[in-house]
């Protein structure tokens, strides 16, 4: 079973690795591809295991994916809500077609999106809510407000941000305590580690990196852009794009020699790393098929030497990862 770690000081506990559900119903992978019955299984699974922090959004389908996790938890029966923290977003607006179609998180869209998110997740309480992205033409101050006035309600448990900048985060760490800061953290991507991983270590916020395998890059299994189906992010991911591809290739290839050398996979080394910068990180890699869960679940078994975490710090250095880790629509959602 999986260890537990504490996410920011107001007492909220998750496993030591999450599930991140969005690939089950979202962004990667064509979606003929998609099999709910695995999916399904895969949180089952998950739960046996102890890897009881599942990560879902209203955005993932849109809306498709709580409604799937609402399922998997009431096939279980049993007390199964009572034993996971589900964790959930808030904060875009969706045209008539049902895709993103801008932020928003007025107060009263925010009370309108947790009702559904409480609806499609059947159930009374959501553990930790998100801000899904910084809404930046409305202040943080109102913002986190609503969310506190929810927590005082009883709906929420635990508040968080997403991709939040240091003023935005320190300026809602004042309103109300913030306990998890999810973004994007990995061998792959360091943007993190000069400013805002000291600010959360200031604030005892708790760090809960997405895409902790740089989108399947770290696996080792993974192909060029143009090889990934239409629809699925990596298509449009600009470091699996031409020369950005193959110098990334070169650079995991420290994650390759240090698995071998160790006899476990790729993606358990680029967890291990993370689980060994400190116990203040909870991430949640992704998947959507049992075998693939299992294996990083197991990276928390995985211990590295001080000299194998500076031999990967060194070979995936921020200036030896080549290509920006969004296109550029994408990065101006970032609150950078």
């Amino acid at each position: 079973m999986l260890p537990t770690r504490t996410l920011g000081s107001q007492g909220l506990q998750a496993s030591a690795i999450g599930l991140g559900l969005m690939g089950m119903s979202h962004a990667y992978g064509a979606p003929e591809e998609r099999d709910e019955r695995e999916s399904i299984a895969t949180i089952h699974r998950a739960i046996e295991l102890g890897c009881t922090f599942l990560d879902t959004a209203e955005a993932y389908g849109p809306f498709r994916n709580e409604e799937l996790l609402a399922r998997a938890l009431e096939q279980l029966g049993g007390g199964a809500r009572d034993r996971v923290v589900i964790a959930t977003k808030f904060g875009f607006k969706f045209d008539a077609g049902g895709k993103i179609a801008g932020v928003d998180s007025r107060p009263a869209h925010i009370r309108e999106a947790v009702e559904g998110s409480l609806r499609r997740l059947r159930t009374d309480h959501i553990d930790l809510i998100y801000q899904h992205r910084v809404d930046k033409t409305v202040p943080i101050e109102d913002v986190v407000g609503t969310m506190g006035e929810l927590v005082k309600e009883g709906k929420v448990r635990f508040l968080g941000l997403s991709e939040a900048g240091e003023q935005t985060i320190r300026r809602a760490h004042a309103v109300h305590p913030i306990s998890a800061l999810q973004s994007e953290y990995s061998l792959w991507e360091r943007n993190l580690e000069p400013r805002i991983i000291p600010l959360l270590r200031e604030l005892e916020i708790g760090l809960v990196p997405f895409a902790p395998l740089g989108r399947g890059f770290l696996t080792g299994d993974v192909k060029r852009a143009e090889e990934y189906p239409e629809g699925d992010f990596r298509r449009g991911d600009p470091r699996y794009q031409g020369a950005n591809f193959d110098a990334n290739v070169r650079a995991a290839q420290a994650v390759r020699d240090v698995a071998a050398k160790k006899g476990v996979k790729p993606g358990q080394i680029a967890l291990a790393w993370l689980l060994h910068k400190g116990d203040d990180i909870v991430p949640i890699p992704g998947t959507k098929r049992r075998g693939y869960l299992e294996e990083n679940v197991a990276a928390a078994d995985v211990t590295l030497s001080r000299e194998e975490m500076a031999a990967l710090d060194s070979a995936l250095a921020p200036e030896k990862v080549s290509g920006p880790r969004y296109n550029e629509r994408q990065m101006s959602t970032v609150d950078r």
